[in-house]
């Protein structure tokens, strides 16, 4: 069994769409753990700030098939394929983590841990010990080298 972490991030109708992909990712996989919600300025374009979310999920999926539910899921919630990486976005699924694996065909562990703030800083709530399999540190002493973001517990989806 695999420990994976995944990112989902969304700043067109944040808490719609990120309250639907949680639930089917809970209707997917059993015993997931959800970080608290992170907003974070639009990078790379001008655009609504985005809510991310990190979850730790064990599966016995390979990657190819996570990755495989991942483009479902987004395609069925509306995911724009066609648009330039740096944009706008109803959801975006990502995985970040699949155990300790360094794969350059999947980007594992994702470079996007390094980058930025939004995808460090829910892996490094869910998973504070653990260590990055290339960086030899531990998500919390690589969270000590970024800004903080505005957190949110996940009732704030719930809202209207």
């Amino acid at each position: 069994m695999a420990n994976i972490h995944i990112n989902i991030g969304s700043n067109q109708s944040r808490r719609k769409n990120l309250s639907k992909a949680i639930d089917t990712i809970k209707a997917m996989f059993e015993n997931t753990v959800f970080s608290r919600v992170y907003e974070s300025k639009a990078f790379g374009f001008e655009g609504n700030n985005f809510y991310n979310i990190g979850v730790n999920v064990p599966t016995n999926l390979t990657i190819s098939e996570v990755v495989s539910i991942f483009h479902k899921i987004e395609d069925n919630l509306g995911r724009d394929r066609c648009s330039s990486k740096f944009s706008s976005r109803l959801i975006d699924l990502d995985l970040i983590l699949y155990d300790m694996i360094i794969d350059k065909s999947h980007n594992l562990p994702r470079d996007d841990i390094l980058k930025y703030n939004f995808v460090l800083m829910p892996l490094a709530e869910l998973s504070p010990n653990l260590t990055h399999p290339q960086q030899h540190k531990t998500y919390t002493q690589l969270r000590a080298t970024m800004d903080e973001l505005k957190s949110y517990n996940i009732e704030i989806l719930n809202k209207k």
